[in-house]
């Protein structure tokens, strides 16, 4: 059955949004909106000694990462195989798909998808701008991050309020990520991408009072908080050195794919058991690329030594309560979770994703994938999941 057909009678009129995507930056995403003294300083594309693109920013080779920003669809519109991609360098700048960098080529990739509106995440500055927090210079910092949420609100207008960028925030410096909140919220931007773990750079925990005039503002702006995986210097560990000795470099690739993403697990049981929610109860939460899978497990596991200790009072509401009342989590690829797990996650917090156009994206067929293993929760559920969820929690203007 064609995308098409499938988008008929129940479904008819859904407007499916993607609730994770990447954006490839093109290579003058800083440079052209900077002023010149600070052309040389902000991240630009540098062909390497050995003829391959880099990403180079900070005057020092150590934020170096692939121009291809692992990005795995190629100029013809086709997924390059994983084993035939090159993990360390990634694809070349001149490889990718413009739909990963072009606004129009990607509004065409969206149609051919059947997909109207996607929420964007960020490469080279880190899922959580964790890579710029390492910048010795905290001013060059929070120039890259407002520069790179200017053209996220520029790419939001030119798309036609369909290509929704998350903003960066220069957490480092609690005032300028305050304000940049405010100005985010004031370009119209829904949501920012949180650094999940401060801490790993010596910053405090989100659950301590340090942060409360940062919750406060988002609850005022109504902002979305978005833990993107690889969101903190301890996820990218989890990617980096879950492997063990003795694995192939493809091999060890897999096991920190799938290592990084039940990371987000920690910052749930951390956040479900804290009294953040019940401080900021009006600011919503989501657990980004990680899938949904474990989190029946984690609600439980959690619960069970609450009850069978008979402590419950101490923490308030249940973990799957506040699950419930403040989170979401996105799926892809699964199936067993998105088509039996649903009604132990919350119809209500489940979003789709697509992750394109990165290695794990499901590309070209993510929408008959998800409405394939939606189907037994029946069209209502397949509504929300695939669409309504995300309208509502991001407010999209459709």
């Amino acid at each position: 059955m064609t995308v098409s057909e499938l988008l008929s009678g129940p479904l008819a009129g859904m407007k499916v949004v993607d609730a994770d995507t990447h954006i490839t930056e093109p290579p003058d995403m800083w440079t052209s909106r900077v002023a010149k003294k600070d052309q040389d300083r902000v991240p630009r594309k540098v062909r390497g000694e050995d003829g391959k693109d880099i990403w180079y920013y900070a005057g020092d080779a150590i934020f170096a990462s692939p121009a291809g920003a692992a990005a795995v669809i190629r100029k013809d519109g086709k997924k390059q195989s994983f084993w035939d991609w090159n993990i360390e360098a990634g694809m070349q700048w001149d490889e990718v798909d413009e739909g990963a960098y072009d606004i129009p080529t990607r509004l065409q990739r969206m149609d051919e998808m059947s997909i109207h509106a996607q929420i964007v995440y960020p490469n080279v500055a880190g899922f959580g701008a964790n890579k710029l927090a390492k910048i010795p210079d905290p001013s060059l910092a929070r120039l890259i991050a407002e520069t790179y949420n200017t053209a996220m609100s520029e790419m939001q207008e030119e798309s036609g309020l369909r290509l929704f960028g998350m903003a960066l925030l220069p957490f480092w410096d609690l005032d300028a990520a305050i304000a940049e909140v405010e100005r985010c919220a004031a370009l119209g931007i829904r949501g920012i991408t949180m650094c999940s773990e401060p801490h790993a750079g010596g910053l405090p925990s989100l659950l301590d009072p340090h942060w409360n005039p940062l919750w406060e503002t988002l609850t005022d702006t109504g902002l979305v908080v978005n833990f993107h995986v690889g969101a903190s210097e301890f996820g990218m560990e989890a990617y980096f050195k879950s492997a063990w000795d003795g694995q192939s470099q493809w091999r060890r690739s897999l096991v920190g794919a799938t290592m990084i993403e039940l990371h987000n697990a920690k910052i749930l049981a951390n956040l479900l058991t804290a009294d953040l929610f019940d401080r900021y109860p009006d600011i919503r939460w989501v657990s980004v690329e990680s899938g949904i899978g474990w989190i029946p497990y984690v609600l439980e596991r959690l619960e069970y030594q609450m009850l069978e200790a008979g402590n419950e009072e101490h923490l308030g509401k249940s973990p799957t309560q506040k699950f419930r009342d403040h989170m979401y989590s996105c799926f892809w690829f699964e199936e067993t979770a998105p088509s039996r797990l649903l009604d132990r996650i919350g119809f209500d917090n489940v979003l789709f994703e697509t992750d394109y156009p990165h290695p794990t994206c499901l590309y070209p067929s993510a929408v008959e994938h998800g409405i394939k293993v939606l189907e037994s929760w029946g069209p209502d559920v397949t509504r929300k999941v695939m669409s309504e969820n995300s309208i509502k929690l991001y407010n999209l203007p459709f």
